[in-house]
């Protein structure tokens, strides 16, 4: 049973809460130019290239995950670009044929959860939103990873305090636990929860608002219209990605027979790893306990790594672990959400109905409402997977791990947190980005009435028979 929040966390919370209440009443006659300039100044200390490359190592250190490249820093200058691009004050957005004329106004004071995965690119990029918006931000890392969590909240509170403003904007839990996770939730105006499953329940449960996010178990369909080359380059950058930490990196191919072979080849060239049949069975059994839970050892770890643990050597220049399958469901592993290094493929045969039967089933084993992919240029196969997939985004020929959350090459909006849908339990499908930062209060303006006929409203059915 989990133990009850002790009188002097209570009081650290409340104490938390004043001062970020505090340093929003300073800035809350800034205007549109000063409120970029505080976003600038906290991205700048969390996303220099300097402070990156320290921060990567640091999260190394502490937790054991994750890769020491500051690939992620990325993430940082998009959410700044986004940002910067948009309004959140004021007038925000105008639609005359509907006068309508739309307030951005703060949300209020969000209490962030963040994952041992992300300790410092999730951090700052809440921070950049929330300070976009003249919000406020509690973090609340997660224990594995608060040395990391907390410097980069100490490094932006740095930044915000040198260029004039309250540093009490942004805050970190420097004790954290859950009962204290759970109080600030239950304080704060609003829950950003990035991380497992029992982060985002638990935030459901606070009694405020909350954003969560859903598993992942990223699908890419590859048909027999696709670049192989790319598509095999394209995965390993996407499952390799910080050793496949993300829940976008992909998780499962789904490949047309005419093409396997050679998707299989171009893949192992790319520095993939096909596992043998009985390599296959020792991975499984040092991937998941006896229970088909992850063992935490083999998350985001190098793919030599895991496969020492398995009991077997991975030559040289081998980045990822490639598992044949062709079994789907909960009872076969392989065909669940990895956060990992390890990539199955499965092969379809015949029309592309079959993709998308295996793409279904997939789904519901695990990961429904988050992502898939495809390479393919064919629109139809692209429309009809669209149509079908029990997902929020689809990416087409594109690095599934990098696009899913916005890149600089496609027009999602940059984010930390992706929403899934209702089929993922959240509230929204959408990347949760800046318009979510934010209240909204809508203006009405009168317009000549708009009121259909009950016939044309009706259609067939006026004047039939009424039961």
């Amino acid at each position: 049973m989990a133990r009850e929040i002790t009188p002097e966390e209570k009081q650290t919370a409340g104490d938390m809460l004043a001062r970020a209440r505090a340093a929003m009443d300073t800035v809350a006659d800034y205007d549109q130019d000063q409120v970029d300039r505080l976003c600038r100044a906290v991205a700048w200390a969390a996303g220099n290239e300097t402070a990156a490359i320290r921060l990567a190592n640091m999260s190394v250190d502490e937790s054991g995950m994750g890769s020491r490249e500051p690939t992620r820093r990325a993430k940082i200058l998009g959410i700044l670009r986004d940002a910067l691009r948009q309004k959140s004050m004021g007038v925000i957005e105008e639609l005359p044929e509907k006068g309508i004329v739309k307030y951005g106004k703060p949300a209020g004071v969000i209490a962030s959860l963040i994952p041992v995965t992300s300790a410092y690119v999730t951090p700052a990029s809440v921070a950049i939103y929330a300070v976009k918006c003249k919000d406020a931000v509690i973090f609340s890392p997660h224990p594995a990873s608060k040395r990391t969590t907390g410097e980069v909240v100490r490094m932006m509170r740095a930044a915000l305090k040198k260029a004039g403003a309250p540093e009490d904007l942004l805050q970190c839990v420097a004790k954290p636990s859950i009962p204290m996770a759970q109080e600030v939730m239950a304080i704060c105006d609003l829950t950003n929860a990035t991380g497992g499953q029992a982060m985002v329940r638990a935030a459901y449960s606070s009694g405020k608002p909350a954003y969560g996010v859903g598993a992942g178990n990223a699908t890419m369909v590859i048909d027999e219209t696709a670049d192989i080359e790319e598509a095999a380059r394209n995965t390993r950058i996407s499952k390799t990605n910080d050793y496949g930490s993300g829940c976008s990196a992909d998780g499962n191919l789904v490949v047309q027979s005419t093409v396997y072979d050679a998707i299989l080849a171009q893949l192992q060239k790319e520095g993939g790893y096909l596992v043998s049949e009985t390599e296959k069975s020792l991975l499984e059994k040092a991937y998941w306990d006896s229970e088909g839970h992850r063992t935490a050892d083999t998350i985001a770890r190098p793919a030599s790594v895991v496969a020492a643990k398995a009991g077997f050597d991975l030559p040289e220049g081998k980045t990822f672990l490639i598992v044949p399958e062709d079994k789907i469901g909960k009872e076969h592993l392989f065909s669940t959400e990895k956060l990992g290094i390890v990539l199955a493929i499965f092969k379809y045969s015949g029309g592309f109905d079959n993709a998308l039967d295996m793409v279904r089933r997939i789904f519901n084993t695990g990961g429904k409402g988050h992502s898939c992919g495809i390479y393919s240029f064919d629109d139809d196969h692209i429309h009809r997977l669209a149509m079908v997939a029990p997902v929020s985004r689809i990416m087409v020929r594109q690095p599934q791990s990098r696009a899913n959350a916005g890149h600089f090459t496609n027009g999602m909006p940059m984010t930390s947190s992706m929403g899934c849908g209702i089929w993922g339990g959240n509230i929204t499908n959408e990347n949760i980005h800046l318009k979510h930062y934010m209240n909204v209060t809508w203006v009405s303006k009168p317009l000549p009435e708009d009121r259909p006929g009950d016939e044309e409203l009706f259609g067939e059915f006026y004047n039939s028979e009424i039961f």
